[in-house]
This record gives C-alpha cells, sequence and structure tokens, in this order.
C-alpha cells in the first residue's frame, strides 16, 4: 500500500476515533500530497519516497514551530504542534540513536579522510547523503563538529 492510501485510511480511523490531532495532522499530510501529486510535472503520482522526504519536511517545520513558541512563552502552542510531529514521525523511518550515529559518523570521517574541522564539508556532503531520513540534519552537523573538532 502506497503511503499515500495509509494516510487516507488514517484519515477515517483518526474520525472515527475522534483523534482530533491526528485527523487535522492527516489531512494536512494529504493536502500536501496532493499539492505535490498535482504540481506540474509531477505526472499526478507521487512515490513513497517523495512522500517521506515531505512528511519528513512537515515533521521539521513543526519542530520548528514548536521552538519558536517555546522562547516566545507560548509552552501551549509548542505541546500542539510536537503532538503533531510525533503522529508525523509515526509514519517516518526509525531514527538513529546518538550512538548509532556517532559510529556511522566516525566510519564516514575515516572514509573521507577527514582530519580538522576544515573538511566538515566533504563529509557533511558524504554524511547527509548516507543518512537521509535516518538522523537530523542538526544532530549530523553537531556530531561531525565535535567529531572533527
Amino acid at each position: 500500500m502506497l503511503l499515500f492510501d495509509k494516510v487516507s485510511e488514517d484519515i477515517k480511523i483518526a474520525m472515527k476515533s475522534r483523534d482530533r490531532v491526528a485527523l487535522e495532522t492527516l489531512r494536512n499530510v494529504k493536502k500536501v500530497f496532493l499539492e505535490a501529486k498535482t504540481a506540474p510535472g509531477a505526472g499526478d503520482e507521487l512515490d513513497d519516497e517523495a512522500a517521506l522526504k515531505l512528511i519528513r519536511k512537515l515533521a521539521k517545520q513543526g519542530r520548528d514551530a514548536a521552538d519558536i513558541y517555546v522562547q516566545q512563552g507560548r509552552q501551549d502552542l509548542a505541546d500542539e504542534e510536537l503532538a503533531q510531529v510525533a503522529v508525523l514521525e509515526g509514519y517516518l523511518p526509525r531514527q538513529l540513536s546518538p550512538e548509532e550515529l556517532e559510529a556511522a559518523l566516525r566510519k564516514i570521517v575515516a572514509e573521507t579522510g577527514a582530519t580538522s574541522p576544515k573538511d566538515m564539508g566533504r563529509v557533511m556532503g558524504v554524511a547527509t547523503k548516507q543518512l537521509a531520513g535516518l538522523a537530523d540534519g542538526r544532530a549530523i552537523s553537531s556530531m561531525v563538529k565535535q567529531l572533527l573538532g
């Protein structure tokens, strides 16, 4: 089953269970999916890889919005955003733990021959491609700085 179809089915489940947060989040996801499917050049198709990329983007936007709300002292709005992010993360592959991320980055640093912070760009290029979807870009960046620093 395509991710698009799964989201549609989960909307029905959320409606039946009266889960307001899931329903609102999934309706937004479906809207984004439909916009992507009907975009010029999309050919009315949305594969799972593109759908996951969109969900990752929505989750990142939600986390960023929650951070801003916390900075502004609006914990109630931050909690709403984080609840929606939790729904989105249910569709994403499992993220690497900090230990797994460090091991993967140590391997990439060794493969690229990086020895100083000057080599960070080279390491980040390889790491973001290899670890796409498995770790947050900020986490990768801070770990690479720590390893090369």
